[in-house]
């Protein structure tokens, strides 16, 4: 029995093109449909779908956490002082908080997923807050709120971090110094006239 080599024609390069853009045309309709497929899950089934995803961590409150730069030196805890730069979107993409630069004392009344994701924090750190309504606006005595059954998606980053103790100094020789009458070399009491 002999087998006859039947010799294969190259395949044209312009072919070629054309099942590469088509393996790049399924890609991209690939990720668009599974973009638009989490945009129908209910709040709870995106949480659930989110939980999974690379790098999302899960404390066991439900709020989900993602680190996107790590930071350095301790965490934040109860009463230290915080310097945050915040951003917060719904999960549609809407903004409900523009990039804004706050600061704030860890423990201060706030909502309770924001605050419990702060303390998870270190200095020059990036993190992603997905937080759930129970623990957003929604949470057990907040007021009522159009957000109050919504997931809450924040992107903060602190700038600074006083510790506790240093912020009760700096705040005791604030205090002093206004009982004092202002700041040194500052203008006397009662403002530029003097008072009049």
């Amino acid at each position: 029995m002999s087998v006859t080599a039947v010799p294969l024609q190259p395949v044209k390069r312009s072919y070629k093109t054309w099942l590469w853009a088509g393996l790049v045309l399924a890609i991209a309709i690939a990720v668009a449909l599974a973009w638009t497929g989490t945009q129908y899950l209910t709040e709870e089934q995106l949480l659930n779908w989110n939980k999974h995803q690379s790098g999302v961590e899960t404390t066991a409150s439900g709020l989900q956490y993602k680190v996107l730069t790590p930071g350095t030196g301790p965490a934040a805890a109860e009463g230290d002082g915080a310097a945050l730069v915040i951003h917060g979107v719904l999960t549609d993409g809407k903004e409900f908080q523009p990039e804004t630069p706050m600061r704030m004392q860890v423990g201060q009344p706030m909502i309770p997923g924001f605050t419990e994701g702060v303390k998870l924090m270190k200095k020059g750190a990036k993190y992603r807050f997905w937080v759930p309504p129970s623990l957003g606006y929604g949470a057990p005595g907040a007021p009522p709120s159009p957000l109050s059954k919504k997931v809450l998606v924040f992107d903060v980053e602190m700038t600074e971090l006083i510790p506790a103790q240093m912020l009760q100094q700096m705040m005791m020789q604030q205090q002093l110094q206004q009982q004092q009458g202002g700041a040194p070399g500052g203008p006397p009491p009662g403002g530029p006239e003097g008072g009049q």
